[in-house]
């Protein structure tokens, strides 16, 4: 049983979510070709739903980049978070 279990072995989740994420971005490089502003406000807007589930960020205080390469793209996304921002701010007077 340990043979079959080694190959069926779960994987945690956020290896899982990382490659979902690679083929997202691979399957939607391919189909729209260069569209990356199309690709840019899917992803801007899937981030913001899900950031609004646990924080409250106004829309604008959220950045998203991607920068394509020849061997990989980056996807780089800035939050600025209310409670947080404030709190450095005031440690920084201090």
């Amino acid at each position: 049983m340990t043979f079959l279990s080694s190959i069926f072995k779960r994987r945690s989740s956020a290896p899982v979510a990382r490659d979902r994420l690679q083929i997202l971005l691979a399957h939607e490089r391919i189909a729209v070709g260069d569209g990356k502003d199309d690709l840019l406000a899917k992803l801007h807007r899937e981030i913001m739903e899900v950031i609004k589930r646990h924080v409250a960020v106004d829309q604008d205080k959220v950045q998203i980049k991607m920068d394509r390469g020849a061997q990989c793209s980056v996807l780089e996304i800035d939050v600025e978070v209310p409670g947080l921002t404030d709190r450095a701010e005031n440690a920084k007077k201090d």
